[in-house]
């Protein structure tokens, strides 16, 4: 596998690929590639854990098969437990797929030719897709058994539709067929766009800062959950590891919080700006940021800035990326309207992929209800996007 990816094809000055390693042969690899090195690094980080652990921990086996459960949760999987269906995916674990599974899609482009057309991007592009949905496949046939069903429909789903947007979309950028179909659309896309982006990344930072409050407060509660799990290092180790893999889940959790609706750990526990309401949670030492009274915090009511800065910025990159073809003030107002309305669409989509259910009984429920925080932040951003891109438009037109 390492010889093969050495000769990865680039392209020369001369437009022309060089190398020797077929089109199709290469898009497999590709795919192959992200699934063993993924799944090489989820083994191997487990398998240390489990040396820190003075009991002698699991078997290399039993540490495969929780890498592999993991791998399936991280692409929208099910597992089927005694006490109920567990889907919770994390999101660093989604987010570092689907960072690998765009790279597959742009080196499955590199052996065509310059002036290859759509369809043989497409078919390349395609191999990958249809590569990694195999191989989830048997990822999840080993992922189960141990009293851990597999819920078929979401483990060939989830990766069929992660594959498709990212490897699409790492294809598309290298092969240029995404910058050639911006081109036919109105020249406001493009603006939009970057203010989605910017909007979407100001939202994620500000609920990062949120957490990071959260947890420093209260400190002493983290340290207090972690110690009681024993484990020695292990222990320790072991849920660093899992709270980083859920830090993402959280920061969209807050965004829940920030928009209104709060967010839920449980039937017992929700957390919004209108009144917390304490019941039992897991021990997971990232969840000492939730509040230890039934008081609101001041966290959560500062938090509540979060959609209009995040609407400011998107309208401020939206009126700046204006150009003179794509008309004043009123125009980019317009457009910010509907970059946050964007935003919203995506906040309520990571509040899906970030929420889940551990089982069927008190745990039923957790994250961020998605519809009610997509609706709110786009009524939130929407308006100070739009005030924003005028603003700007207007300013830039002197």
């Amino acid at each position: 596998m390492a010889a093969l990816l050495a000769r990865l094809p680039f392209r020369r000055a001369d437009g022309e690929s060089h190398g020797s390693v077929p089109p199709g042969l290469l898009a497999v690899a590709a795919a192959v590639a992200v699934t063993v090195v993924g799944m090489l690094g989820l083994g191997l980080a487990v398998v240390v854990v489990q040396t820190l652990d003075p009991d002698g921990g699991m078997s290399t086996g039993a540490s495969a098969v929780l890498a592999a459960r993991l791998w399936v949760l991280a692409q929208g999987g099910q597992l089927a437990l005694v006490s109920g269906p567990l889907v919770l995916a994390p999101l660093l674990l989604t987010a570092l797929l689907a960072w690998g599974l765009s790279w597959a899609g742009r080196v499955s482009v590199r052996a065509l030719d310059d002036d290859a057309d759509g369809r043989n991007v497409l078919r390349a592009a395609g191999l990958v897709v249809v590569a990694h949905v195999l191989l989830s496949a048997l990822v999840a046939v080993v992922a189960g058994g141990e009293g851990a069903g597999i819920g078929w429909t979401r483990a060939l789903l989830g990766p069929l539709v992660l594959a498709v947007l990212a490897v699409g979309w790492g294809a598309g950028r290298d092969s240029g067929l995404v910058d050639a179909a911006l081109d036919r659309l109105p020249g406001v896309v493009r603006p939009v766009l970057r203010g989605l982006l910017a909007g979407l990344f100001a939202a994620l930072a500000l609920g990062a800062g949120v957490v990071a409050i959260a947890l420093a407060s209260d400190a002493g509660g983290y340290a207090a959950v972690s110690g009681s799990l024993g484990g020695a290092g292990a222990g320790a180790v072991g849920l660093l590891g899992l709270g980083a893999l859920l830090l993402p889940n959280a920061v969209v959790a807050v965004l829940g919080l920030a928009a209104g609706p709060g967010f839920y750990v449980g039937s017992g526990t929700l957390v919004s700006v209108h009144g917390v309401t304490l019941g039992s949670v897991p021990a997971l030492p990232l969840l000492a940021a939730l509040p230890d009274t039934q008081a609101v915090p001041l966290v959560a009511f500062a938090s509540q800035v979060i959609p209009a800065v995040a609407g400011l910025v998107a309208g401020m990159t939206v009126g700046r990326w204006f150009s003179g073809a794509d008309g004043g003030s009123v125009i980019a107002g317009l457009a910010g309207l509907l970059t946050g309305s964007l935003l919203g669409v995506a906040v309520g989509v990571l509040a899906w992929a970030g929420g889940g259910s551990l089982g069927d009984g008190a745990l039923a429920m957790v994250g961020a209800p998605p519809v009610a925080t997509g609706i709110a932040v786009a009524a939130q951003a929407g308006i100070t996007a739009a005030l924003a891109a005028a603003v700007s438009r207007w300013r830039a037109l002197g």
